[in-house]
């Protein structure tokens, strides 16, 4: 893409608001700070686009039209070049990132402006115990203080930081459920219950956009629907919507959609389904049947929309290809049981069996197609860019015991891709009026630190 289509894609920001002042006659002489000459206008509302000049005085758009007339300090060539409103990046985990790096330039130079967070996990609030999970998850080469505890003080401090993008961030269901009940497989009494639905309105009056779950992990694999509506509730008072990662994208992939719907339909929010696919070569034919059950319930009034990403694997980590159980009280906990024997025998018996009882992307993917793409822990980092069967043939252990030793020996989860969707079902999503577009990753940069990790494709 050339250099001034970047630079004309980041600055048209707020071109949707300034349509409405488009001229047809040339205006009287004026000076402005940039003008983009002759470019095609894409307001991003779907209306077709218009063939004019556009000025802009600091960070607003001042005119749009024939501006024969105008000077300006910054004078842009834009013919046969699109001009749109910067782009959203409905799934961002830029939140370490731009902590790390605010210039966000691998997101920047694609006309990304504004990036979204809190797929289940936001970074406030923060207590002491949620401060020591974001930690313990980060490379160490993320070396930064967390000094915020609010939902609102992350956004200030990344903001006085200084960031390129406009940032905005859900509430995460699972960090006011880790702030409350820590790591613990169960359900919240009445007055845990009541200080996170607190947490969820002290976040909407600091600008959340809504609650956002992710439910296929632990601990919010825990929560029951009961208390995703709740949460949800306190969200829809303010206005705020319900985003989620539903409890199943595979075996149970319809049923944690009539889950994601019951949640928009009684808490009577808006509800976006985070990156929509059918994941699992046994599960692609249910693609039609969830378009459908979202159409119907747009028919009702139910105000649903979604998202995806552009390709056919999905990041996460090994976390997702062990059942839940045995991650009960967070990673120490996890990797502790990882070592005994017997807990082992049974972690290996269900990662290889099938079952609707949890996610199991380990059967999904098949370990020919898990690849291996985040470790911390230097000495292992000569493996990143393989995959889990060919780690495992090479230690001579099975891919399923290969994964427990990777998860005690990195320290952490141990980021890996699953190749599990299908490329037809790809080119249907997108052709989709109600859907959006998320990275699910980073904004990242081909320098230090981040050049010792592969990203989301």
């Amino acid at each position: 893409m050339r250099a001034d289509t970047l630079l004309i894609l980041s600055l048209a920001l707020l071109l949707a608001t300034a349509c409405a002042t488009t001229t047809e006659k040339p205006q009287a002489q004026q000076h402005h700070d940039v003008i983009l000459r002759g470019g095609t206008l894409y307001d991003g509302s779907g209306n077709a686009p218009i063939t004019a000049d556009l000025a802009m005085d600091g960070d607003r758009i001042a005119a749009i039209g024939d501006l024969t007339n105008a000077t300006a300090e910054k004078d842009i060539d834009a013919s046969n070049l699109a001009v749109a409103p910067g782009f959203i990046n409905v799934l961002s985990w830029a939140t370490d990132s731009l902590l790390m790096d605010g210039k966000a330039q691998s997101e920047i130079r694609q006309g990304v402006t504004l990036q979204v967070f809190g797929e289940g996990i936001s970074y406030g609030p923060a207590n002491d115990t949620i401060k020591a999970h974001l930690e313990e998850w980060r490379p160490p080469e993320f070396d930064y203080e967390i000094t915020w505890t609010t939902f609102g003080e992350h956004l200030e401090h990344m903001e006085a930081k200084g960031v390129s993008p406009n940032v905005a961030s859900f509430v995460g269901a699972a960090t006011v459920r880790i702030h409350e009940l820590g790591f613990e497989d169960r359900a919240p009494n009445d007055e845990e219950l009541e200080n996170m639905r607190g947490l969820v309105r002290q976040a909407m009056e600091e600008g959340a956009l809504g609650v956002g779950s992710s439910l296929i992990y632990a601990p919010a694999f825990y929560a029951k629907t009961d208390e995703l509506i709740a949460l949800t509730k306190e969200a829809a008072a303010y206005g705020g919507s319900y985003i989620s990662h539903i409890r199943s994208e595979g075996v149970r992939l319809l049923e944690a959609a009539d889950e994601f719907l019951q949640i928009a339909r009684e808490s009577g929010a808006a509800a976006e389904m985070y990156h929509l696919k059918a994941a699992g070569k046994n599960n692609w034919h249910k693609l039609d049947a969830l378009i459908e059950k979202i159409e119907a319930a747009r028919a009702e009034g139910l105000r649903i929309t979604a998202d995806m990403y552009t390709y056919a694997a999905a990041a996460t980590g090994l976390d997702a290809a062990m059942p839940p159980w045995v991650q009960e009280g967070g990673y120490p906990a996890w990797k502790e049981r990882l070592q005994d024997p017997e807990t082992r025998k049974r972690v290996a018996k269900e990662m290889n069996t099938p079952t609707d009882e949890w996610e199991n992307l380990f059967l999904e993917a098949e370990p020919k197609n898990m690849m291996l793409v985040q470790f911390n822990n230097p000495e292992l980092r000569h493996l990143t860019g393989r995959t889990l069967a060919d780690v495992a043939a090479e230690r001579g252990t099975p891919p399923a015991e290969t994964a427990m030793d990777l998860v005690i020996e990195d320290g952490s989860r141990v980021g890996t891709v699953y190749f599990v969707m299908d490329e037809d079902n790809i080119r249907e999503k997108v052709a989709i009026p109600w859907m959006s577009f998320g990275s699910d990753e980073a904004a990242q940069a081909p320098e230090p630190p981040f050049d010792e990790f592969m990203p989301h494709p």
